[in-house]
Order: C-alpha cells, then sequence, then structure tokens
C-alpha cells in the first residue's frame, strides 16, 4: 500500500500531493500532522483535474465565471464552468483552508442554493434537499411518537417546540419544529444555533452575527411576527439569505459543509450527525451513543 501511495504521489495524485510533507505549513514536519481526509463520506473529496486541464486553465476558468455570474439567465453557463472547475474549487479549499469571507469573493456562484446542492452531489454522489426532505418527512410519524412519550424536562421542551408547528399548515415550519425537537433530544440546545432577530433591531443583529461562528439566522417582522428573511452566518460574514425557512436553511448549511470542507458546529454536533448518517444514510454505520439510541428507536 506504501509503495502504491508512492506512485499515485509522483504521477501527481493530488489527495497524495496534499498531505506530503513539503505541503505542511510551518511546526507540521511530520507526516501525520494536519491530516487531510475524508471524515464525512465524501466520495470525490479531491478530484483529479479533467483530461487536458491544468491549475491554471481552471484558473481562468474561474475568473470567467465571475464575468458570467453578471449576465442574465445564465445558469446553464455558469453551471458547465462550476461543474468543470469543481477539481480546482476542492484543491483550494483542502490545500489552503481560505476563510470563507475571502473564498466567497473568489466563488460567489458555490453560494446559490442550486449550486450547492450540485456541489453536495458532486462530492457525495448523493442528492442534496430532495432527499432530505423526503427521508425527513418519511420519519416525520415515528419521530413524533418517540417525542411525545418523552418525559421530564426535555420532553416539556420537546412539546413546546413542536406545539408551533400546531399553529400553521406550513410543511417547512413543521420540518423545523422536528429538527429543533432532534436537537432538545439530543441533549443540544437549538436557540444556541438558531437565532432569532426583530428586523427593527438590525443593528443589534448585525453585531451578534458578526460574532458567530456558525449558525442560521431569522429575521422577524415586528407588527406580525412573521419571517422577513432566514440566512446562514459562517465565520462571522452572512454567506446565503432570503432561504425562506429554517428547515431550508439547515439543509444548505449541511451543503455548505460538505462544499466547504468544515467540520459540524460544537453546539449542534449530535444533530447535524444524526442527519448525515440517519436521514441522509451517509456512514451510518459509526454513531454515537445518543444517534444510536434513538435511530434504534426510529428503527423498532
Amino acid at each position: 500500500m506504501q509503495n502504491y501511495r508512492t506512485k499515485l504521489g509522483r504521477l501527481g495524485h493530488p489527495e497524495i500531493l496534499v498531505n506530503s510533507l513539503k505541503h505542511k505549513k510551518t511546526g507540521q514536519g511530520k507526516a501525520a500532522a494536519n491530516i487531510k481526509k475524508t471524515r464525512k463520506a465524501e466520495i470525490n473529496y479531491i478530484p483529479l483535474h479533467p483530461k487536458g486541464e491544468t491549475t491554471e486553465s481552471l484558473e481562468n476558468e474561474r475568473i470567467a465565471l465571475l464575468s458570467e455570474l453578471k449576465k442574465r439567465d445564465n445558469e446553464v453557463v455558469i453551471k458547465a464552468k462550476m461543474e468543470k472547475t469543481f477539481s480546482h474549487r476542492r484543491l483550494e479549499i483542502v490545500e489552503q483552508r481560505p476563510l470563507i469571507g475571502d473564498f466567497k469573493c473568489r466563488w460567489p456562484a458555490l453560494f446559490q442554493q442550486s449550486e450547492v446542492n450540485a456541489e453536495f452531489l458532486r462530492i457525495t454522489t448523493s442528492p442534496l434537499q430532495s432527499k432530505f426532505m423526503w427521508q425527513l418527512d418519511h420519519f416525520s410519524d415515528k419521530l413524533l411518537k418517540i417525542f411525545k412519550i418523552k418525559g421530564g424536562l426535555k420532553g416539556h421542551k420537546i412539546k413546546e417546540a413542536l406545539a408551533i408547528s400546531d399553529s400553521f399548515e406550513n410543511i417547512h415550519i413543521k420540518r423545523g419544529c422536528i429538527l429543533r425537537s432532534i436537537a432538545i433530544y439530543l441533549n443540544e440546545d437549538p436557540d444556541s444555533f438558531f437565532k432569532e432577530y426583530q428586523a427593527t433591531a438590525s443593528e443589534d443583529a448585525k453585531r451578534d452575527m458578526a460574532n458567530t461562528v456558525m449558525g442560521i439566522y431569522t429575521l422577524q417582522r415586528d407588527v406580525d411576527g412573521q419571517q422577513e428573511d432566514v440566512g446562514i452566518v459562517i465565520e462571522g460574514n452572512i454567506v446565503m439569505d432570503n432561504l425562506g425557512s429554517v428547515i431550508v436553511g439547515f439543509v444548505m448549511l449541511l451543503g455548505l459543509i460538505y462544499a466547504l470542507d468544515l467540520s459540524f458546529p460544537d453546539n449542534l454536533k449530535h444533530t447535524f450527525e444524526f442527519m448525515q448518517k440517519v436521514v441522509m444514510n451517509l456512514d451510518g454505520h459509526k454513531l454515537n451513543g445518543k444517534i444510536e439510541s434513538l435511530k434504534i428507536k426510529l428503527f423498532d
């Protein structure tokens, strides 16, 4: 195996090169330091460049893509160029670990819903939004039964979270309530991650978001309490907005975590793992004890 990896390195395979000693940062002069590898069932972690393409030619494609974004009704061209530059983008993300704000300036097309879905499919070979929603709906009735028999303080909090959906017929609101209930069931605090702000207090919201490592925000109108905006914050930057609902925001964030090779947030780690490994069925063999317990009840 070692000889095989050596041969791949000599042939320029990107997954081997990014972990070679000459690519390590100062103070990481050991082969085992800061290993870059798949951790969330990625199939195409750092793919090879398309045949006949180089890093330089793909960088020119990236620059051309910025111009294409300024044109109207240009989705087909943008999609094709994003597909073509996938390997270039992945190598940049994994090898350089750029700041998210800087990366968004270089690859703004990636932060559109259609491209988050497309990038997730490229990385995992699994559809994102359609599969997530279908699977969550499939499990919803059984999850609700599990939640309703939960007692104690946790059961009380879950009942409060689910009560919101009783006032609305909107399927996305129901899904969002189930999402919050899953977090509570797994001993996590959804309010620390899903932040709500009043639209009139926009300056306070901006200050809070600037200090947010990762989260989903909702701006609510003061008059009727309806949602005015739902968006995603990563490293203090609003990277996506106008997402319509918390559940869509969560799905898009899951996709961005894969696209940007990020770790799950500490304050909602188990919830994200449940969605990845149980709902999306990606690497569902190694489960945290809490998640495994819920999965057993779900499939009982």
